[in-house]
């Protein structure tokens, strides 16, 4: 069974940095395409990353510039750099396996606000 925990969330002031990590079991990372959603309140689940298996990233307009996605095959890690934050990213953060509707972590709530 594919577990997937996120950490590395909290509270941080407008224009500050949070770097989040998702922990996978097993080989998922390296076998698949991984992501970051996020979730605020009232709103739907979106998309804010994500890194295929060959290293190709894509961002949500949003976060262009700002957000970084990587991994870390060796350690079965994918990591989210969030610079520049903004009160707007507030929300709960999910690491997800694309293609696999079952696989989503816990989350991990960022906010941010001063």
């Amino acid at each position: 069974q594919v577990q997937l925990v996120e950490s590395g969330g909290g509270l941080v002031q407008p224009g500050g940095s949070l770097r989040l990590s998702c922990a996978a079991s097993g080989n998922i990372v390296r076998l698949y395409a991984m992501g970051w959603y996020r979730q605020a309140p009232g709103e739907q689940r979106e998309l804010v990353a994500a890194i295929t298996k060959g290293g190709s990233t894509n961002y949500a307009d949003s976060v262009k510039g700002r957000f970084t996605i990587s991994r870390d095959n060796a350690k079965n890690a994918v990591y989210l750099q969030m610079d520049s934050l903004k009160p707007e990213d507030t929300a709960v953060y999910y690491c997800h396996v694309l293609g696999e509707p079952k696989y989503w972590g816990q989350g991990t709530q960022v906010t941010v606000s001063s």
